[in-house]
């Protein structure tokens, strides 16, 4: 742990760019959580017509939000809502001018609905965060395993979002319903690291009692930090041939999944374990100055 204050560092790099875009730009929500229509359509042509071809053949009768590519053939539509006899106005227009389409999906969220979703989502991270403090904190019969978990998971979450914020930006890349499923994954994937290794740092204390924190916790690491790749390993490997090989539509969900496996399996060894000598050095800092 004496290079914890790297550790740190290194996190920060990422941390402090996607903060900044948070503050600055936030995300780019889906019509999930702002309400709106979805269309889906697959032309008969031999090639896919380009995002600015759409948008330039719909944008005389719709307000289109984005223009979205879900395969051979196929594209999405994204907008404020309209209604069904709208939506047929917009094929007739877009047949005309791209050549004959078939309907693959609509959907129309209203933004009532879409209120309430970012609420729901919003308080199930509340929930989830407040609930693994305290279990982690129960088992391990210290306030202080229970905190350093959930500021690693934090850090896991704050990478997350401020990556996509910034492709959002960038890209123009939106978050959805499976963003939300991908962030809560995250979650509990950092705890789920986070507590193998301190559950070895709990054993280990029990063995070897006359050792110092600092000791244990590197001899933790050591003893789990295989273990830990291996595991992970086998899960990015996955998901990065989703994102390389992939459907546009889930491109972008094993994108959130993947960049959260990295940054879970990164923090449970060089970020919980270091913030929790630093707990344990300031806890024997304030003993020493009370004597």
């Amino acid at each position: 742990m004496r290079f914890r204050n790297f550790y740190f560092l290194f996190s920060l790099c990422f941390l402090i760019p996607g903060i900044i875009s948070l503050v600055l730009f936030g995300l780019r929500p889906a019509i999930d959580f702002t309400g709106g229509s979805l269309l889906e359509l697959r032309t008969e042509q031999a090639e896919t017509p380009s995002r600015e071809q759409v948008q330039e053949a719909a944008g005389e009768i719709y307000q289109v939000s984005s223009v979205q590519n879900s395969g051979a053939g196929q594209f999405i539509i994204r907008g404020v809502s309209i209604s069904n006899d709208q939506k047929l106005e917009l094929e007739n227009k877009l047949s005309t001018t791209l050549g004959p389409l078939n309907e693959v999906r609509f959907e129309t969220v209203g933004p009532t609905l879409g209120r309430e979703l970012l609420q729901k989502t919003v308080f199930a991270i509340i929930l989830a965060s407040v609930g693994i403090t305290f279990y982690v904190a129960r088992q391990f019969r210290s306030f202080k395993y229970g905190v350093c978990a959930i500021l690693a998971m934090f850090h896991d979450t704050f990478i997350l979002l401020g990556a996509f914020s910034l492709l959002g930006k960038f890209f123009n890349i939106e978050v959805d319903v499976l963003f939300v499923t991908a962030l809560l994954t995250t979650l509990s994937f950092s705890v789920h690291d986070t507590i193998v290794v301190f559950d070895r740092i709990r054993e280990t204390l029990r063995r070897n009692a006359r050792f110092s924190f600092k000791e244990v916790a590197n001899t933790a690491v050591l003893e789990t930090l295989g273990r830990s790749m291996n595991n992970s390993m086998t899960i990015i490997i996955m998901l990065l041939s989703l994102v390389l090989l992939g459907g546009e539509t889930i491109r972008w969900f094993a994108l959130a999944l993947l960049i959260g496996a990295v940054t879970g399996t990164y923090s449970s060894t060089f970020t919980a374990v270091p913030l929790l000598t630093v707990w344990d050095d300031l806890a024997q800092w304030w003993r020493n100055r009370k004597r």
